[in-house]
């Protein structure tokens, strides 16, 4: 028996793990260590306790549903993980309130030392950024003191620099290439090529000769510098124009930006291609373009149309034809394929053509019109217009054609009561019948055709106009019919279309019509609190813009009909009546307003001044006498009273009315005034006690005291004239006028320029950015040779007060050279918009140029935008002095005597002459045209 121990009694080897070979190992037992299942994951505790603290209505736990505190800091870096750091040992651990409530603690505390070490921290971040910087400087820094250098470098070492090279050969392969590219040219540089050198004996379209040669202007190299200051000119003046267009004055209406159709439309007839003036490359693409049109969308009939019209541009018509004829037998519903088929056809073809549409198309009103058109006699038109009508009863335009046909009334009257029976909504054809009827029938048919078409204004309007030309009275009762029923039927029109058919009876010479229309009309929807008075007079402006001065009168006396004591509507009305209207009309008119309003000072004076031009002089004193004890206290009454004396010849009742005046009135005008009438009676010791007596109760008159220095001036007493203004200028230091006066004794009359410049200067510190002194600066400067001075005067001042005409009037004409006038215009214009006195400058502009229509034209608006400016009537009226006719002449003194101008540089240094008192406006017209220089 042997010692040996079997297998099983054996030990186990060393490093033997049983079950290792059959892969039955690394696994527990519910013996060993309980089930074996693992336990839940970090997530889903997490989710869990989110889930449970939800419910609870209290926020998620920190540890895992809470967001994280962000840490600044961040000092959790993998290189302080070390193998003792305790982190995430308990991870899977069970996680109650307490453990929460720790972590919510320990949070709290860390923010807390964190706010603590915060500006400690930002304090060290500035320092280690500003020590970065320092020790890493930017490339610009490194450079800087170079870059300072650099100011101290020389023209010629800047121009010794050398260019810098393409040394590497780097771009050398992509410049060979650009210039190795090709392009296509274009066919108008071969033909360009190909003409250059021909020899052309051609007629232009201006008369002139050609040279001879297309290669001067084909290469360029000859400038012709008349053609550029040609199409400079040419830009300078539609510039202008559309300035003008948009200065907003009442003579041109629109802005830049408005396009009259018709005259669009009449541009683009004016420019039609011609065959040889298209490229036949051109025509190459567009004929390929329309080519695909066609075969694309074949039932398309505006490709067929543009592909005809492109042949026919080319002058193929034949081409044309044949296109437009396939058009039609692939479009056959098309009418205007049919009518290009028919207009491109001669007159026998286009008959078959038409004849073959309408058989298409047996509804077209159109076809069947210009099918009559083709015919050339009479009774052919009316043949076919009569088939049209058996084919489409209905069609107004077709019965309307066959009316005018019938060459006897009694034809279309019968043609005329059968169209309105086929059509009785027509109100054409009811107003055509009623036309040709007697005057007996004519009633019965308007009436008929009322009951008809009772939303019709024109037959209420035709009815009025009937009535007015039988010689019936009842036209007003007709028009308020007309606005009963029309407002029952729910067809009353808007007030401005109204005043366009009141309008349209003037332009008609049916005035009572349009007196009617707007009685009746005028206040329709309008309520009493809405503002009418101005709404009204506004439609009687706008209506006299138009011209249509008979309805602005109408308007006008249904505002004095409703507001009786409008001094406004008045005002209006009279304005009419002086500007449009018959002296008469005008006086009868002022009789009623003061009768209506007898203390209107203003009409008083009005109407006394028009009985006086008449030539009835006692009748112009009885109506003061009126307006005087009417208005008792009324100074303006009183001082014309005394001018109405004084002009009739009765000097020493003057005297005793302006003493009373001045004993009884608290004012300084009559003061002045007394003065001035004493001036021009050459009595300037009796003037000048006055004035020093009237300064004694009104030193702060700053007229008076001109009038007390131009005494002095008058008669030689210099000192005495600068003591005047110079005092007047210190109590009235606002007064203009006063700086002028001193300001031209010192330079005119003493020579003294130091002391002229001296008071401008005291003047603009009293009175700043008042372009009157300013102005008087630079032409102080101008006057004595300062050229230089003055410009720069000027542009200080332009600076200042961009938007001041007579400034921009000045540098135009006196201070720049003539080449730059019309620059300087236009940009005058666009600053200044609206300036009567810069547009009587572009108007002098043109006349120099020889441009006398566009210098009347700006002349003209510069009378529009303010017509008492008395120098630009002046202007005007020397233009037509040497361009004008004497019916515009005698036009403009007509317009002149009606709105007496008052002001102007010029104009108030004549009119205001003591050697002029009594004189009428057409004499200091006439007197202060003889002031003015030359256009230049």
């Amino acid at each position: 028996m042997s010692g040996r121990k079997d297998f099983l009694s054996q030990p186990a080897p060393e490093n033997y793990v049983a079950g290792l070979g059959r892969g039955a190992t690394g696994f527990t037992t519910r013996s060993d260590l309980g089930p074996a299942r693992e336990g839940p994951s970090e997530d889903q505790i997490k989710e869990a306790l989110a889930k449970r603290a939800q419910q609870l209505g209290a926020a998620p736990p920190t540890a895992y549903g809470a967001t994280e505190r962000k840490d600044e800091d961040n000092d959790d870096d993998d290189r302080f993980q070390d193998p003792e750091n305790e982190v995430g040992l308990f991870a899977n651990g069970a996680y109650d309130r307490e453990d929460d409530e720790a972590d919510r603690i320990y949070q709290e505390v860390d923010e807390r030392m964190g706010k603590r070490r915060k500006l400690q921290r930002q304090a060290r971040e500035i320092q280690e950024r500003k020590d970065y910087e320092d020790n890493n400087p930017k490339i610009s820094q490194q450079f800087a003191d170079l870059k300072r250098s650099l100011g101290s470098i020389k023209d010629e070492d800047w121009a010794s620099i050398p260019e810098v090279g393409d040394l590497t050969g780097r771009n050398r392969r992509t410049k060979q290439n650009i210039r190795q590219r090709f392009y296509a040219v274009p066919d108008s540089v071969i033909a360009g090529a190909r003409d250059s050198t021909q020899f052309d004996t051609n007629v232009n379209d201006d008369g002139t000769q050609t040279n001879g040669i297309g290669a001067d202007s084909a290469d360029g190299t000859m400038t012709n510098f008349a053609d550029i200051g040609a199409a400079r000119d040419r830009v300078l003046k539609v510039r202008l124009d559309q300035a003008a267009l948009g200065s907003g004055t009442d003579s041109v209406s629109g802005s830049a930006t408005n396009i009259d159709p018709k005259g669009y439309l009449t541009s683009l007839t004016k420019s039609e291609i011609k065959a040889g003036a298209v490229e036949v490359g051109d025509l190459r693409r567009v004929r390929s373009l329309l080519e695909s049109v066609i075969k694309t969308n074949p039932k398309h009939a505006p490709g067929w149309i543009a592909a005809s019209r492109l042949e026919l541009v080319a002058g193929k018509e034949q081409a044309a034809r044949s296109i437009i004829a396939r058009g039609c037998q692939t479009t056959p519903e098309s009418e205007d394929v049919w009518i290009e088929n028919i207009q491109i056809n001669e007159n026998h073809n286009a008959k078959i053509i038409a004849a073959n549409a309408i058989t298409h198309i047996p509804h077209s009103t159109r076809l069947w019109l210009l099918a009559a058109d083709l015919e050339t006699e009479l009774n052919s038109k009316k043949r076919v217009l009569r088939r049209a009508i058996d084919v489409m009863p209905k069609s107004t335009q077709i019965w309307k054609e066959l009316v005018n046909l019938s060459e006897d009334p009694s034809d279309a009257r019968l043609l005329l009561a059968k169209a309105v029976e086929e059509i009785p909504l027509a109100t054409e054809l009811w107003l055509a019948l009623a036309r040709l009827e007697t005057p007996e029938n004519a009633p019965l048919v308007l009436n008929k055709a009322r009951i008809t078409i009772p939303t019709s204004f024109e037959i209420w309007v035709a009815a009025a106009r009937l009535s007015e030309q039988t010689g019936h009275t009842r036209i007003e009762g007709i028009m308020k019919r007309a606005v009963h029923c029309l407002v029952r039927e729910n067809a009353m029109l808007k007030r401005e279309e109204w005043i366009t058919e009141a309008e349209k009876c003037e332009s008609e010479d049916a005035l009572l019509t349009c007196e009617a229309i707007i009685r009746e009309t005028l206040g329709y929807g309008l309520d009493e609190d809405d503002d009418r008075q101005d709404l009204w007079i506004e439609d009687a402006k706008g209506s006299i813009g138009r011209g249509m001065y008979s309805t602005a009168r109408a308007i006008l006396q249904h505002v004095l009909r409703v507001f009786p004591l409008s001094r406004k509507g008045w005002h209006e009305a009279a304005d009419l009546e002086k500007m449009y209207g018959t002296k008469q009309r005008l006086e009868e008119l002022l009789q009623k307003a003061v009768e209506a309003i007898p203390t209107a000072e203003d009409l008083w004076l009005m109407l006394a001044k028009e009985i006086r031009e008449s030539g009835d002089v006692e009748k112009s004193r009885l109506t003061l006498a009126k307006a005087f004890r009417d208005n008792p206290s009324s100074e303006n009454i009183y001082l014309n009273a005394i001018k109405f004396e004084a002009e009739s010849g009765n000097i020493d009742d003057s005297r005793k009315f302006l003493r009373k005046a001045r004993e009884n009135s608290g004012t300084d005008r009559v003061w002045w005034k007394s003065v001035a009438f004493e001036r021009e009676q050459n009595d300037n010791k009796v003037a000048l006690d006055l004035v020093i007596e009237g300064l004694e109760k009104f030193k702060t008159a700053d007229k008076l005291w001109m009038q007390k220095g131009q005494i002095y001036e008058a008669e030689g007493k210099l000192p005495q004239a600068r003591e005047a203004y110079s005092t007047g200028t210190r109590v009235c230091p606002q007064s203009v006028p006063l700086w002028l006066l001193l300001s031209r004794l010192e330079e005119q009359k003493a020579g003294t320029l130091v002391k002229a410049r001296s008071v401008l200067d005291r003047a603009r510190l009293a009175n700043p950015k008042n372009d009157v002194l300013a102005l008087e600066a630079v032409r102080l400067e101008r006057r004595a040779g300062n050229l230089t001075q003055a410009k720069n005067l000027m542009a200080k001042f332009q600076h200042e007060m961009p938007r001041s005409g007579i400034l921009w009037s000045e540098r135009i004409l006196f201070l720049e050279p003539r080449t730059q006038r019309k620059p300087l215009s236009l940009a005058g214009v666009k600053s200044v918009e609206n300036d009567p006195s810069l547009f009587v400058t572009v108007a002098r502009v043109f006349w120099g140029e020889r441009r006398l229509e566009k210098a009347a034209s700006w002349f003209e608006k510069a009378i529009v935008l303010d017509s008492d400016l008395g120098d630009t009537w002046a202007w005007y009226f020397k233009f037509l002095q040497q361009h004008g006719t004497d019916e515009k002449r005698e036009d403009v003194l007509g317009k002149i005597r009606v709105n007496e101008p008052k002001h102007g540089e010029k104009w108030q240094a004549v009119s205001k002459d003591p050697a002029m008192a009594g004189k009428t406006t057409e004499e200091v017209l006439l007197k202060v045209v003889g002031f003015l220089e030359n256009a230049s």
